[in-house]
């Protein structure tokens, strides 16, 4: 299931309108109120905590659980555990039947029903009709609590063949899908949680048994390592009633263990060298930068914005628009908890090639470096982050993943201010800076895709080259 990653920059703002002009307005004219996002946040004494976020504008409901385990906290040789409990999850409880969780909720009117896995989490969630708010709220402790009462061998196998499955569908058999998988490995050493992909190596689950995922289930699937928003239109007493009566009787477990991991530190440049079955070259370049919310982030994810976004982007009008030698060229920091990668990839017009492209990204960060970030940029820059945050999140649902997602990394879910500040401080010398730290060419993780018939569409590592080695 895919992976999503959001900046929060919007909250509920108050529009207020006047049929006056500027030059008529009022001066002691009452001042629309600051945007924010709020909510309250209290434990359950089983230690699951509580966020509660009211939005009485439209009758729905979300409830969006956390669960704080994602691939990094995978032990050895079980890669794959997260995401698929992530599926199991779904399959049924002690008093929910196989394959009846969708069908509950659909006949109620329910939206929105998914999970995902990523690195750092595991989350899952579901919108209702406000009258409707004791249903999820029910299934998701049931699930919490009862889970392995109902998944055995059975249930275990089917969906781990469903995970092997989704596996060969997005990375396997998907044009450049394994590239992904090359690069993470090299970027990040053997033993590093974000060595390996969130999606699970075929080798771990075939070697895993029920008991493993019966462990791993009791070790992370627990209140106190979960976290449950609800949001939208509901009474908070009510909720708190709600919450009290099925998730307070729910027996906790030892605190889990935290993925930790020294800082990468990387000398020399690794160049990796990939044949594809596919129809046109591709070139990326991926370097370890700063955590999630952590000083520089914010820096690199303004200069994904200057560099590869939009058809004024830097990058774009180099490779794509004037020399015509790329397709498409994309920039992002990939922000996560212990680490994150910034990557930048261009894939190349028919007839040109990655050495190519790389060699007008570097010139165009280099001169970015010397040169500076024009005020211009910078300005559009921050205004796609907010423009983009203001619509993804007009919904009280994708609000309850933002309260989950600052409880997650930062401890509180109303982070909403500190998140807009922190981008709204980035400087065009804050920008030129991160770009000089982090985008060292030694530090980097090249990835050279080059068509080859008869190779795996996915991608067949042929070579890897460090230190500067041809």
């Amino acid at each position: 299931m895919k992976r999503m990653r959001t900046r929060a920059l919007i909250g509920l703002v108050a529009i207020v309108c006047s049929v006056h002009g500027p030059e008529e307005a009022r001066a002691d004219a009452p001042k629309p109120p600051a945007p924010g996002l709020t909510a309250e946040k209290y434990k359950l004494d089983n230690g699951l905590e509580v966020v509660l976020h009211e939005d009485r504008r439209t009758p729905t409901v979300t409830v969006n659980v956390w669960y704080h385990v994602g691939s990094k906290d995978e032990p050895a040789g079980k890669n794959g555990f997260a995401h698929l409990f992530e599926h199991v999850m779904f399959q049924g409880s002690r008093h929910v039947p196989e394959d009846t969780f969708f069908k509950f909720l659909e006949q109620a009117g329910g939206t929105g029903i998914n999970g995902t896995t990523n690195t750092d989490r595991t989350n899952y969630f579901e919108t209702v009709p406000s009258n409707r708010l004791e249903l999820p709220l029910w299934l998701e402790s049931d699930r919490m609590a009862f889970l392995l009462d109902h998944a055995d061998l059975a249930t275990f196998q089917s969906q781990r063949d469903v995970v092997k499955n989704e596996r060969r569908q997005n990375y396997e058999n998907a044009p450049y899908g394994l590239v992904l998988d090359f690069v993470r490995r090299e970027l990040f050493p053997a033993g590093h949680p974000y060595h390996l992909l969130t999606i699970g190596t075929p080798e771990d689950l075939d070697r895993a048994d029920i008991e493993d995922v019966r462990a791993f289930f009791r070790t992370y699937y627990v209140p106190n390592n979960a976290t449950l928003v609800v949001a939208g239109d509901f009474d908070k007493d009510k909720a708190k009633a709600l919450i009290a009566k099925y998730f307070a009787p729910i027996t906790p477990g030892k605190a889990p263990p935290r993925a930790a991991a020294a800082p990468v530190v990387r000398t020399s440049e690794a160049v990796l060298d990939v044949a594809a079955d596919v129809e046109l070259g591709r070139v990326s370049a991926s370097w370890v930068t700063p955590p999630f919310f952590q000083p520089g982030d914010a820096e690199l994810d303004v200069l994904a914005r200057v560099l590869a976004h939009g058809k004024t982007s830097r990058l774009y009008k180099r490779l794509v628009y004037d020399a015509q030698i790329a397709q498409s060229v994309s920039a992002g920091q990939d922000s996560m908890q212990l680490a994150s990668v910034f990557q930048i990839t261009a894939t190349a017009k028919p007839g040109k090639g990655p050495d190519e492209l790389l060699a007008a990204i570097d010139e165009e960060v280099k001169r970015l470096i010397d040169k500076g970030v024009e005020p211009a940029e910078l300005a559009r820059a921050k205004a796609q982050i907010r423009a983009e945050s203001v619509f993804e999140l007009e919904r009280a649902s994708s609000r309850a993943n933002q309260l989950n997602m600052y409880n997650h990394y930062t401890g509180n879910p109303g982070y909403w201010a500190e998140d807009v500040a922190r981008i709204e401080r980035v400087t065009a010398e804050g920008v030129v800076a991160a770009a000089k730290r982090y985008l060292a060419r030694e530090a980097r993780v090249v990835s050279r895709t080059t068509p080859h018939k008869g190779a795996p569409v996915a991608g067949k590592l042929v070579k890897t080259s460090r230190g500067g080695a041809p």
